[in-house]
């Protein structure tokens, strides 16, 4: 049952998904009334956070095992006591879940209210306190040491500073301001720091601000799986080529055991900052980051032999992963989706630009994992046809491990290559939530497959570049 209202979309994206989700070759094979549910149930789940928190393990500087009881202390400390399960996943031994519980319906609301940005909200249903600068609006004598109750701001319309807002904002749970109204909207400049410390949030997720920084690295369990399924051996060089903020690229180089080359790349100064910030903080010496366009990333004339970063010869990399810009649709939580059909539509020819330069760059017998965080065909189905139409070269491969469903029918490919390819749908499962008493009485097997199913929306597919002859 929904906590939250559905997702919503600006009317020209709505009717777009429309079609997607009731396309013909989708219609036939489940019947009008059955996809339109899954749409629908679809819509729900992703303005509801998943099911689990995952954290991927530096495994480079520590054990799954000591990782996992520190946590777990952790977690106790934080949730005063309570006994909440730290799951090791069978298949990603690498990662480990926290079930996620809520949503609390018996919190009660306060009269001083604090409204927040959309994705200050979002990250606040995943765990996050509130720090200042994603903070709207309060009430209007809201002191350091009040109790508060936090609100998200979804459409975007509440104007900073303002003292009360009566447009569409969905209740957060409750935390204590470490700061005065005054204080927070300071003529001097925004502050930074922690604004709202929640106390009674309506998901109860572990925060992770300063927890185990080299230990640990959160990620959604999908993106993790990208990583074994490209998997990188000691030694080899590889290309992350739309690397930032680099979870994925410091995942590949740990499964290297740092030894090798990890090229990571990214068109954003900030973002390659935070790659190497990254690299440095884990411990791992084989990443090299650079500020470029990867659809640029293909040199047409000789290089200097000395020369470490792009543009790359043709067939420099054992193996490549274009996890690529995209819509990102199956992020969750979000409640309003705010891009354009223009701006949703803007991504499948660049996806394309950037996939034609990695099969360049892919040695003969490589590997190139195409992997994004939307729903769309456009953007995932479509583009595998395309790619297997424009480069005979490239051969469709099974993926492993597979936790997520197969592909979604509508662009036009058989039942055998729908299978290799792995589609992350949160909408298989009954959007129900976790209450502390029922958790008790989960078997660890039934929380790892809900773990499997109730996390974002992704796509990967896996190809191999045969032998050129």
């Amino acid at each position: 049952m929904s906590f939250f209202p559905k997702i919503s979309f600006q009317y020209e994206v709505e009717e777009y998904l429309t079609k997607v989700f009731r396309n013909n070759e989708l219609i036939t094979a489940l019947g009008t009334q059955e996809a339109e549910n899954k749409y629908q149930s679809l819509l729900s789940h992703l303005s509801h956070p998943p099911g689990f928190t995952t954290v991927r393990v530096n495994t480079h500087l520590a054990s799954v095992k000591h990782v996992k009881k520190l946590l777990f202390e952790e977690i106790q400390k934080q949730f005063k006591g309570l006994c909440v399960p730290v799951l090791e996943h069978p298949k990603l031994q690498d990662i480990l879940l926290i079930p996620v519980i809520g949503p609390r319906r018996d919190l009660k609301k306060h009269a001083s209210e604090v409204i927040v940005g959309a994705q200050c909200g979002y990250a606040v249903l995943r765990g996050a306190h509130v720090y200042v600068p994603g903070i709207v609006s309060t009430s209007r004598f809201v002191k350091a040491g009040d109790l508060v109750s936090v609100y998200s701001d979804i459409e975007g319309k509440c104007k900073r500073g303002a003292k009360e807002f009566d447009g569409v904002k969905v209740f957060l749970g409750n935390g204590i301001s470490e700061l005065s109204r005054s204080e927070i909207f300071s003529s001097s400049g925004p502050l930074k720091g922690l604004g709202i410390r929640m106390i009674e949030p309506v998901y109860l997720s572990p925060s992770f601000d300063n927890v185990l920084p080299r230990h640990l690295f959160l990620q959604n369990l999908p993106s993790v799986v990208v990583s074994h399924i490209l998997n990188p051996q000691p030694g080899e060089k590889i290309l992350d080529m739309c690397a930032a903020p680099g979870g994925k690229t410091t995942h590949l180089a740990t499964l290297m055991h740092d030894q090798g080359e990890v090229i990571a790349m990214d068109k954003i100064a900030n973002k390659v900052k935070k790659i190497k910030q990254n690299a440095e903080l884990l411990q791992l010496n084989c990443i090299k980051a650079f500020c470029y366009d990867g659809t640029r990333a293909l040199s047409v004339e000789k290089r200097e032999d000395k020369q470490e970063g792009p543009p790359f010869l043709p067939e420099s990399f054992d193996r490549i992963l274009l996890d690529a810009p995209c819509s990102g649709m199956g992020q969750r939580p979000n409640m309003a989706y705010s891009s354009t059909l223009k701006e949703v539509t803007s991504y499948q020819p660049l996806q394309r630009k950037l996939f034609t330069v990695a099969v360049k760059l892919l040695k003969p017998g490589g590997v190139l994992v195409y992997s994004t965080c939307t729903i769309t065909l456009s953007e995932n189905e479509e583009q595998v046809a395309w790619a297997l139409k424009t480069f005979p070269c490239l051969q469709l491969h099974p993926q492993e491990p597979h936790i997520g469903g197969e592909g979604m029918k509508g662009a036009g490919l058989s039942l055998d290559q729908l299978k290799l390819l792995q589609r992350f749908d949160p909408s298989t499962v009954t959007l129900q939530g976790i209450d502390i008493n029922s958790l008790q009485d989960c078997r660890e097997d039934d929380l790892i497959s809900l773990a499997n199913k109730d996390c974002i929306g992704f796509f990967i597919a896996k190809f191999v570049k045969l032998n050129s002859k």
